[in-house]
């Protein structure tokens, strides 16, 4: 492959190949947009709005309260919340702080939260009241010194603020904090704190603004350090790709978590650098979802392609008007066709997908918004990214249009693995990074993933990838989602399993799915297994967890083998 960029010549005339990236704290997205817009919303929560130079304000008090306690420039502050006001809160005041904030899942268990503390070596976490349960059992185990603790209602209208002690006791919840010079109420901190401002002295391009953890789907959950230079890059390539979005007028629906880093620079760094109002959505829920649409009219959906399928196969749709969302950049899984389609019919806006991982901040490419776009392509690279495709083998740059591994090279990349040198050598050489997916590159430059290095299957010496057997799969009218595996095969030495979702009052047999594979996909890639179930396992962003599904399918194989030795 040569150095020459095809995808530039399609790129729209209003997205330059290349920018301008500031070199600025994180911070100054918050500061310019509280500057130019400071009576403008920034945050709906729940009927509660925050304008922002009232979020400046309490960043600048979460920093000073951070401070007074002992935080220093480049201490890691873990931040342990849903999408509510605090989160967002937390996470500028860490930075004003100086800190490194390490943000950190919610639903993970007493083992994952050891590992991560640990590793990342915080010593200060915000986490909600009804987790304070699971994050003080573990503090022994971990350098944890001080829990600063919060409540859904604490930034709820005044009205639903009382109310809400009573709704929590209704639905059993009832946390007993223990307030006490290491766990504190982050309102109490916050009020006591100074609002003037901070100064961060940051070196912009080493200095870590986040350690995320991957996923862990491939082991150990690894600590990416993303500087504030890669995260300020990745929000600027966003408006460069969004470049209709309005400064001050755009409204965008954060259902997305923030404590993932596709939601983190979609919906919030992106955000607040447009001075959008974001409207927090703490928990994914489809009835709760068109409430928000009837009444905030968003402009902007990021998502995931689980979101959009659960919008458009719901009853209630008929009820309800999605024509306000503009754009929608789809991510963390592959789209269907199915579902881009039909969104698009429904809202008049634009659906794409896009791609992005945890070390690049996370967005790499994405179909053009208001451009050519092809459909089953992730797009085209954003602007400075630079893209290869590489012989797994031997590393070399492969013509376009054969299968290897994409390995891309931009300002989003990330410094490394948090304490992991090898690791981080591994996938980073010469400040390219070897991403684990399988893809090609078209003659114009789009790009096209046909499946993870890891997931891919060998059934009798052919390759299959997972990918184009659910994109077939989801084309069946009765099926809602799919998701395939290898299997371990005596005589292939791999096979093909499909788990399926049907949509809600619909059904296919067996031979009815193989006579519509057998009609799109060559005879080795067809499945010979299924399995129905009604819903599939997924990560917070909506990715079917493919490893747990064959830790599940491989449970399911030894139990039945110990029951026939048994027997």
């Amino acid at each position: 492959m040569s150095d020459a960029k095809p995808w530039i010549a399609n790129y729209p005339p209003e997205t330059a190949a290349s920018l301008e990236y500031p070199r600025v704290p994180l911070t100054y997205f918050l500061e310019q947009s509280a500057q130019d817009y400071p009576d403008s919303y920034a945050i709906y929560f729940m009927g509660k709005r925050i304008t922002y130079r009232e979020l400046l304000q309490m960043s600048y008090q979460f920093a000073h309260a951070l401070m007074s306690r002992g935080v220093k420039k480049g201490d890691r502050v873990a931040i342990m919340l849903p999408n509510t006001p605090q989160a967002v809160i937390s996470y500028y005041g860490a930075l004003f702080a100086g800190a490194t904030v390490v943000m950190t899942n919610p639903l993970y268990t007493e083992r994952e939260l050891i590992h991560q503390l640990n590793d990342s070596g915080a010593e200060t976490i915000i986490t909600l009241d009804l987790l304070y349960k699971r994050v003080s059992s573990i503090k022994a185990s971990t350098p944890l010194k001080r829990i600063i603790v919060t409540s859904i209602g604490d930034f709820l209208p005044f009205i639903k603020k009382l109310l809400y002690p009573l709704v929590q006791k209704k639905e059993g919840h009832n946390p007993q904090v223990p307030y006490g010079s290491e766990v504190e109420p982050f309102l109490s901190i916050l009020k006591e704190s100074a609002a003037n401002p901070v100064q961060p002295e940051v070196d912009p391009v080493e200095d870590i603004a986040l350690l995320q953890y991957t996923g862990g789907t491939t082991g150990v959950a690894k600590g990416v350090m993303l500087t504030h230079g890669n995260l300020i890059a990745n929000a600027f390539q966003c408006q460069a790709v969004l470049y209709k979005l309005k400064k001050g007028k755009e409204r965008i629906l954060g259902a997305l978590p923030l404590f993932h880093v596709y939601g983190m620079t979609t919906v919030m760094n992106k955000g607040i650098s447009i001075a959008a109002e974001i409207i927090l959505v703490p928990k994914y829920d489809v009835k709760k979802i068109f409430e928000m649409i009837d009444k905030m009219k968003p402009t902007l959906f990021p998502g995931a392609p689980t979101m959009y399928i659960a919008l458009i196969n719901h009853p209630d749709l008929k009820n309800h008007d999605l024509s306000s969302i503009e754009a929608c950049v789809s991510g963390s899984a592959p789209l269907p066709i199915e579902v881009q389609n039909k969104f698009e019919e429904l809202t008049r806006g634009r659906l794409v997908e896009g791609y992005g991982l945890t070390e690049a901040s996370p967005v790499t490419h994405s179909n053009p918004i208001w451009g050519k776009r092809i459909t089953g392509s992730i797009g085209l690279p954003w602007p400075d990214t630079d893209c290869r495709i590489l012989d797994p083998a031997t590393g070399e740059a492969l013509p376009q249009g054969e299968v290897g591994e994409l390995a891309v090279k931009g300002p989003q990349v990330m410094r490394g693995y948090w304490n992991r040198p090898e690791e981080t050598a591994a996938v980073l050489r010469d400040g390219w990074l070897l991403t684990g997916d399988m893809g090609y590159m078209d003659q114009e430059g789009y790009f096209y993933i046909v499946d993870r290095k890891k997931d891919m299957i060998i059934a009798g010496g052919f390759n299959i990838y997972p990918r184009e057997v659910e994109e077939v799969l989801f084309e069946h009218p009765a099926i809602q989602e799919a998701a395939v595996i290898g299997v371990p095969d005596a005589y292939r030495g791999e096979t093909v399993k499909a788990f399926v979702v049907f949509k809600q009052g619909q059904q296919a047999s067996e031979e009815e799915l193989e006579k519509h594979c057998r009609q799109r996909l060559a005879a080795y890639k067809i499945p010979r297994q299924y399995e129905v179930r009604v819903d599939l396992p997924k990560t917070m962003v909506g990715k079917v967890l493919r490893r747990q599904l064959q830790d599940e399918d491989k449970k399911r194989r030894e139990a039945e083998d110990n029951q026939i030795k048994s027997s």
